[in-house]
């Protein structure tokens, strides 16, 4: 698809034994010197892809891959571009109540905020639909309280390139034209996950601008963002995050994971990064081949490795991730492994970061109640207004209220 051979590549372009490059010198003001500790985050990565025809009337990409065909079997045991089911359905991500529910067990799962894998602005191929459920997103984590930040896919400039949207000359001032939105729209929002009073902005790999290049694309912004590349610091960045590498299997993940902490040593930043397994659908669909699988080993795998982020300095942990389902690397809730994932990150959050963290396993099941009696109560705005009260207090991570109103919409028999 997108992402592990350039990763793997730039593992191999950028080992250990190579230099690293310098820091940019106009961008250094960009890395903050905290002189007051602030919390340390866990930020969830998060696809807006999804659609489902029975919300958006046809089956997304990431459904069907051009090969599986959801409509083929009965809606509770759909065909899908996975290995794994999302407890809540094949869902749309656009949907509100399907934004409510994952942002609710975010909250209760003890997760930040979330970092949102985003293509821009630009209405070409389904970049303009990822774009606005963005935004939908956005609003919601905000209702919940969490933070937000952006992972740039820059690989978007060669496709529109290629689309002949811009041409390559213009590469360049395309992207000082998103990042001027992202500054304008995203960068001041007080939700927007900083590190000081800087903004933290992420890109995938980069896939398309070179070194000198994002120079040029923040030099026109008045606050330049503490930036992130994957795996390896790449000038001008000012640190880089981690990511898993399925190279053969779970031990290799492991080396390839400590391998990242040993070069994060000599960064001014980094951000750590904890997964539960690899297994995409790539080879199944006929996109590319399959990646090497990295074993969940009863959920091990992401209890070892949210353990090592969290002992690591890292001011900022990113879950990888909330759905990517074709890649199997969700902790989102499944028909395989259930609320497991998010019931680690409880207990972990609870072990390293806040001891008084009150939210239970049970607590995590409410979101999907709700979901559920939402849907079954389509149409009846008396019974969806109730329950318009039940999804505030969730996002308020008020589980105590929400229990008890649950409790009394279902004493009535409503939406049974």
């Amino acid at each position: 698809m997108r992402r592990y051979l350039l990763a793997i590549l730039a593992a191999v372009a950028f080992g250990l034994a190579l230099p690293q490059p310098s820091y940019a010198k106009p961008l250094q003001a960009a890395v903050p010197a905290v002189s007051i500790p602030q919390p340390r985050r866990l930020m969830v990565h998060y696809m807006p892809w999804y659609q489902s025809r029975e919300f958006s009337g046809t089956w997304g990409w990431h459904w069907t891959m051009n090969h599986f065909h959801p409509d083929a079997d009965a809606p509770d045991h759909r065909e899908a571009a996975s290995h794994f089911r999302p407890l809540l359905g094949l869902y749309d991500s656009a949907d509100p109540d399907v934004l409510e529910c994952q942002v609710q067990q975010m909250k209760l799962a003890g997760i930040d905020g979330v970092i949102i894998d985003w293509y821009g602005t630009d209405k070409f191929w389904d970049y303009g639909t990822l774009h606005n459920n963005t935004q939908q997103l956005i609003t919601v984590i905000k209702k919940a309280g969490l933070h937000f930040a952006i992972m740039y896919e820059d690989g978007t400039v060669s496709n529109l390139i290629a689309g002949k949207q811009f041409p390559a000359s213009e590469a360049v001032a395309h992207g000082q034209s998103v990042l001027q939105w992202v500054q304008n729209h995203w960068f001041s929002d007080p939700a927007y996950l900083t590190l000081g009073s800087d903004p933290v902005f992420l890109v995938f790999g980069p896939q398309y601008y070179h070194d000198d290049q994002w120079k040029q694309i923040f030099a026109p912004l008045t606050h330049p963002p503490v930036f992130f590349t994957e795996l390896v610091r790449r000038d001008p960045a000012g640190g880089a995050f981690d990511w898993p590498l399925p190279q053969g299997g779970s031990a290799q993940s492991f080396r390839d994971n400590t391998s990242f902490y040993e070069r994060a040593k000599s960064w001014p930043q980094m951000i750590a990064g904890a997964w539960p397994r690899f297994q995409d659908v790539y080879g199944e669909a006929g996109t590319q081949p399959s990646y090497p699988v990295i074993e969940d080993r009863q959920g091990r795998t992401y209890s070892e490795t949210l353990e090592m982020a969290l002992k690591s300095e890292a001011p900022i942990i990113q879950l990888i991730t909330w759905n990517d389902w074709g890649e199997g690397t969700m902790i989102e809730p499944s028909a395989e492994f259930g609320y497991r994932d998010l019931e680690t990150t409880q207990r972990l959050r609870r072990h390293y970061l806040e001891p008084k963290f009150l939210a239970t396993a049970a607590d995590l099941r409410l979101p999907m109640t709700l979901y559920v009696l939402r849907k079954r109560s389509r149409g009846n705005a008396v019974v969806l207004k109730q329950l318009g009260g039940v999804s505030r207090a969730l996002l308020a991570g008020d589980a105590k209220t929400a229990q008890v109103l649950l409790g009394k919409v279902q004493r009535l028999g409503i939406g049974n």
